[in-house]
C-alpha cells in the first residue's frame, strides 16, 4: 500500500464575513501572511479538525474593539457617579403592550402613596378630619376666641377683638352688620375709639352672663343633691345577716395573678441613687476632715476649746413667754389597733429605739458639755441662795446678815473649788492632746525625717501616720504632691531594710507595713518599680563583686530576701514578662546556683528561696530547673557521707567536701524528741546561740521542709512530658539513699507523702521507637500483568470518575482562558494609560516651548530697548 495523498485544505470562505470584520478579510486578501495555518504532522482517519486555519489579526482587531466599547469606557468613569438610571417600569420590555405598562405603572404608584410615612403630604384626595371636622374649615379659622374669659372658654379670642388688635389699621374696624343697617353703617362708620368701647361692653355682658349660668348650675345641683338624699333614706334597706353571708359566699376570692398586679402597683418606685464621687473629690473631703480635726486638736492642745465654747447663762425675766422655742421633731405618733383590738405599741417602741439611738451618738456631745452644765447649775444655786437672802429680812436683820456673810465664804470657797477642777481638767486635756497624733503631715524631704517620724511609735501609729500623709497629700490636691510621694516609696523600702538589718528583725512590723506599700505602689507603679529594680541592681552587682573576688558567692541578708518577698506581693508574677518580676526572678536562680552551702543558714535562705519560686510560678506553672537541683542537693547534704550512686550533684552542692553532712543527725534522742516546726527567717540571727539539740531539730525541719517543696513541684509540674525524667534523680535518691527507718514517725509520713506523690503520676508520653520496615518479598518469577492503554485516551474508570476528569480538564483551559484574558485586558490598559501620559507630556513640552518662545521675544525686545537707551 502506497501512502494516501494528503488532501490539500481549502481556506474559508472569506466573501461570506459580515459587518466589521469586512474591512479585515479585505486585508487578509491583499495580505496572505494574515492568514495562520495549522498543519498537522499527520492526517488521522476520522478526526475533526476545528482550526485548520486561523485569523490572528481579524480576532485581534475584535478584541481590541470590544474592549475600547467595555473596558475603556469603564476606566474613563472610574471616578464618575453621574450615571442616569432609567427605572421605569417595562420601559425596555417590548412584549408588555402599553396599556398594561400604564396601568401597572398606576397600581405601583398607589401602592408608593398608601400609608405615607410623611404625615405633613396631604395632597390627596380623602378628606382629613380631626374630632370629626375637616381640616379644610379648621384652616378658615372661623373659631374666635375672647381673651376675657375666666371659664372653660378660656384662650378664646372674639372675632371684634382680633380684627380690632390684628385687623391693620383703623380701616378694617368696622362691624359687619345684617339687611338695612348695613348701608347706613357705611356712611356713618364709628371712630376706633367707640368700637374698642362697644367690645369692652360686650365682653363684660358675655362675662356676666356666664357667671350666671354657672351659679343657676350650682343652684339646681344642690337642689338636686337636697332632693336624692330625702329619696334615698327610702331607697335604702338594711340586708339581713344570713343575707350578707351568703353574698361574702359567692364573692370569688381574688386570682394569684390580679394580687401580683395589686401588689406591683402598689409597689415604690426604684429611686435614684447618690451620684459616685470621684477620687478628687474623696481626697478633698478627706484632707476637709483632718485639718478640722487637727484644728480640734491644737485648741485643745493650748486650752481655748472651753473657754471659747463656754456659755455664759442669759438672764430670763418673769414676764417672757419663750417666743423663740422651736421644737425640733413632732413627737407625735397615730394611735393604730391590732386586728385583735390591742393597741400597736411597736411604733412607740421604734421611736423609743430611734430616741436610744440619738442620744448614743450625742453622748460625746453631752460629755463635752457636762462641764459646762454643772457650772450652769452651780450659778443657778447661788442665784437661789442669793433670793432666799433676799426674803429673810422678813424674821431679822440680824439673821439676814450673818446668812450673807455664810453664804459669802460659801461663794468663794465653792468658786475655788470649781476654778482649781477646771484648772486640772484643762492640763489632763492639754497633755491628752499634745500626746495624741497629729492630723496633719507634711512628706518628708529626706530619709532622716521619716526616719524620725516613725522612731518611738507603735505599729499601729506609724501605720496611722503613713495613711494621713497619703490622703493629706494626695497628687489631686496640688501639684507638687506626686513628685513628693514618689519620693515616699523609696523612703518606706530603706526603712523597711533597715527593719529587716536589726538583730532582732521586726517582721511583724515589716508584715504591716507592706499595706501602705502597696497602696503606694497602685498609685505610682513606675516610681515603685525603679525603686525596686535599683535595690535589685545593687544586690547583683554586689554578688558579681564579689565572685570576681573570692570566685564564689554567699546568700545575701536579711533584707534582700524580704524584697524579694514583697516583689511577689506587689507585682504580678504570672506575667511571661514584667519589668521587675523577671529580674527577681533571674536573681533568685543565681542565688540557687552560685552561692555555697556552708552553713546551716545557707540552707534555711535557700530553702526560702525555694518556697518563694514555689509562690512565684504558682499560676504560669514555669519550670525552674535551678529549685529540682537545689532540692536534690538538700537531700545529699543530708545522708552519711559516700559516693552518690545513680545521681549527679550540681553546683553549689559537690560529691565531695567539707559541707556534706550539714542535715545529718546521728543523736538518737534528738531524733525521738523532734516535733515540726516552721521555720521563721528571724531564726537565721539565732543560731549562733542555739544548743546542740535545737541545732538538731532545726536540721530536722528544714529536711520536712525539703520533703514538702518536693510533694508540691510534683503536684505543680505533674502535666509536664519530661516530668518522670526530671524527678528521676530525687526518686532513685529517695527511694535507695535516704535512712528512712532512721527517722521519726512524722518525718516518715512527710517522707511517704513525697514519693507517693512522685511514683503515682501517670506519662502522658509514649515512648519513641524504631518504625517497623515491611518485609522485603522474595523474587518470584510470576509475570507482572499491565494494562496498554491506547494512545491518547485517558484511563479507564467508572462514568464519575470519567465525568470528575472532564470537568477538572475544562476547568483547567477556562482558568487558563482567564487568566490570559485577564492579562490581555492589563496590556490594554496600560497602553491606554501609556497614551494618555504621553499626550499630556507632549502637551506640557508644547506649552513649555510657547513659554520659553514668549520669554525669548521679551528677552530680546528688552535688550534691544536697552540698546536703543544706551545709544541715546
Amino acid at each position: 500500500m502506497g501512502k494516501a495523498a494528503k488532501r490539500k485544505r481549502k481556506a474559508p470562505a472569506l466573501s461570506t464575513a459580515r459587518g466589521p470584520v469586512k474591512s479585515a478579510m479585505a486585508l487578509v486578501r491583499s495580505n496572505p501572511f494574515e492568514v495562520k495555518v495549522n498543519r498537522q504532522k499527520f492526517n488521522i482517519l476520522g478526526r475533526k479538525t476545528k482550526n485548520d486555519v486561523g485569523l490572528p489579526g481579524v480576532s485581534r482587531s475584535k478584541a481590541i474593539k470590544k474592549r475600547t466599547q467595555t473596558l475603556l469606557k469603564e476606566y474613563k468613569e472610574r471616578e464618575k457617579a453621574n450615571v442616569f438610571k432609567d427605572k421605569r417600569f417595562g420601559e425596555y420590555n417590548a412584549k408588555i403592550s402599553p396599556e398594561e405598562k400604564m396601568i401597572r405603572r398606576f397600581t405601583l404608584e398607589r401602592q408608593q402613596n398608601y400609608g405615607k410615612k410623611n404625615i405633613y403630604n396631604l395632597n390627596e384626595d380623602e378628606e382629613l378630619t380631626h374630632y370629626g371636622q375637616s381640616l379644610a374649615e379648621i384652616e378658615k379659622l372661623n373659631d374666635i376666641v375672647d381673651s376675657d374669659s375666666d371659664t372653660e372658654e378660656r384662650g378664646t379670642l372674639s372675632a371684634e377683638l382680633t380684627a380690632a388688635h390684628f385687623g391693620g389699621g383703623g380701616g378694617l374696624l368696622r362691624k359687619k352688620a345684617s339687611g338695612g343697617q348695613q348701608d347706613e353703617e357705611e356712611e356713618k362708620p364709628k371712630s376706633r375709639k367707640e368700637l374698642i368701647e362697644e367690645m369692652i361692653a360686650k365682653s363684660k355682658q358675655e362675662k356676666q352672663e356666664r357667671q350666671t349660668r354657672r351659679e343657676s348650675a350650682l343652684e339646681l345641683t344642690e337642689k338636686l343633691d337636697n332632693d336624692w338624699k330625702e329619696i334615698q333614706t327610702l331607697i335604702v334597706r338594711k340586708t339581713p345577716k344570713s343575707e350578707k353571708k351568703d353574698k361574702e359566699a359567692e364573692k370569688p376570692k381574688p386570682d394569684e395573678y390580679d394580687m401580683i398586679v395589686r401588689e406591683l402597683g402598689f409597689e415604690m418606685k426604684a429611686k435614684p441613687s447618690e451620684r459616685m464621687k470621684t477620687e478628687e473629690e474623696l481626697a478633698k473631703e478627706e484632707q476637709a476632715r483632718l485639718q478640722k480635726l487637727e484644728a480640734d486638736r491644737l485648741r485643745r492642745m493650748r486650752g481655748i476649746d472651753e473657754q471659747a465654747n463656754k456659755k455664759k447663762p442669759s438672764h430670763v425675766s418673769a414676764d417672757d413667754l419663750a417666743d423663740g422655742f422651736i421644737l425640733d421633731k413632732d413627737d407625735r405618733h397615730l394611735l393604730s389597733y391590732k386586728l385583735d383590738g390591742k393597741v400597736n405599741l411597736e411604733n412607740e417602741e421604734e421611736e423609743e429605739g430611734d430616741k436610744e439611738e440619738e442620744e448614743e451618738e450625742e453622748g460625746e456631745k453631752e460629755d463635752n458639755e457636762s462641764e459646762e452644765e454643772s457650772e450652769e447649775e452651780s450659778a443657778n444655786e447661788d442665784e437661789e441662795d442669793g433670793a432666799a437672802d433676799s426674803h429673810s429680812d422678813l424674821e431679822s436683820d440680824l439673821e439676814s446678815e450673818e446668812e450673807a456673810s455664810g453664804n459669802k465664804e460659801q461663794k468663794k470657797h465653792e468658786t475655788n473649788e470649781n476654778e482649781s477642777q477646771n484648772v486640772e481638767e484643762l492640763d489632763t486635756k492639754m497633755k491628752a492632746a499634745k500626746s495624741e497624733l497629729p492630723y496633719m503631715f507634711a512628706v518628708p524631704e529626706s530619709y532622716e525625717t521619716f526616719k524620725s517620724l516613725l522612731a518611738g511609735r507603735t505599729i499601729e501609729q506609724q501605720l496611722i501616720i503613713l495613711e494621713r500623709i497619703q490622703k493629706c497629700n494626695h497628687p489631686s490636691l496640688a501639684v507638687g504632691n506626686k513628685a513628693k510621694l514618689e519620693k515616699l516609696v523609696g523612703f518606706l523600702l530603706e526603712y523597711i531594710g533597715e527593719l529587716a538589718t536589726l538583730d532582732l528583725p521586726e517582721l511583724r512590723t515589716i508584715d504591716k507595713l507592706v499595706l501602705p506599700l502597696y497602696n503606694l505602689c497602685q498609685m505610682f507603679p513606675e516610681a515603685a518599680s525603679d525603686s525596686i529594680k535599683f535595690i535589685l541592681r545593687d544586690a547583683a552587682h554586689d554578688m558579681e563583686e564579689v565572685i570576681e573576688v573570692k570566685g564564689h558567692a554567699t546568700f545575701p541578708g536579711l533584707d534582700t530576701l524580704i524584697y524579694l518577698k514583697i516583689i511577689s506581693l506587689l507585682f504580678p508574677t504570672s506575667d511571661f514578662w514584667h519589668p521587675v518580676v523577671t529580674p527577681a526572678f533571674i536573681y533568685m536562680s543565681q542565688l540557687l546556683t552560685k552561692c555555697r552551702i556552708t552553713t546551716l543558714q545557707d540552707v534555711i535562705k535557700g530553702l526560702f528561696v525555694c518556697c518563694l519560686f514555689l509562690e512565684y510560678v504558682s499560676l504560669s506553672r514555669r519550670f525552674v530547673p535551678e529549685l529540682i537541683n537545689f532540692l536534690l542537693g538538700v537531700l545529699h547534704i543530708s545522708l552519711p557521707r559516700k559516693q552518690a550512686q545513680g545521681y549527679t550533684v550540681v553546683h553549689p552542692f559537690t560529691p565531695m567536701g567539707k559541707n556534706l553532712e550539714l542535715l545529718l543527725v546521728c543523736d538518737k534522742k534528738d531524733l525521738e524528741s523532734w516535733q515540726k516546726q516552721n521555720l521563721p527567717l528571724s531564726i537565721v540571727t539565732r543560731l549562733k546561740e542555739t544548743s546542740r539539740t535545737e541545732i538538731n531539730h532545726i536540721r530536722l525541719s528544714c529536711l520536712a521542709l525539703c520533703f514538702d517543696v518536693i510533694k508540691k513541684c510534683a503536684a505543680l509540674y505533674e502535666s509536664l512530658p519530661s516530668f518522670h525524667e526530671i524527678m528521676r534523680p530525687v526518686r532513685i535518691l529517695l527511694t535507695q539513699h535516704v535512712p528512712v527507718n532512721e527517722y521519726p514517725e512524722k518525718m516518715q509520713e512527710w517522707y511517704h507523702g513525697a514519693l507517693k506523690e512522685l511514683e503515682n503520676k501517670v506519662k502522658h508520653y509514649t515512648p519513641l521507637i524504631c518504625e517497623k520496615m515491611k518485609p522485603v518479598p522474595l523474587k518470584q518469577y510470576t509475570p507482572k500483568i499491565v494494562k496498554v492503554l491506547e494512545f491518547g485516551k485517558k484511563q479507564g474508570g467508572s462514568k464519575e470518575q470519567q465525568e470528575r476528569r472532564q470537568l477538572i480538564q475544562k476547568h483547567k483551559r477556562e482558568l487558563k482562558g482567564a487568566i490570559r484574558e485577564i492579562r490581555k485586558d492589563n496590556q490594554f490598559l496600560a497602553r491606554m494609560q501609556l497614551s494618555e501620559i504621553m499626550e499630556r507630556d507632549s502637551a506640557r513640552k508644547r506649552k513649555v516651548k510657547e513659554l520659553l518662545g514668549s520669554l525669548a521675544t521679551q528677552e530680546g525686545e528688552w535688550k534691544a530697548m536697552k540698546r536703543k537707551k544706551g545709544k541715546n
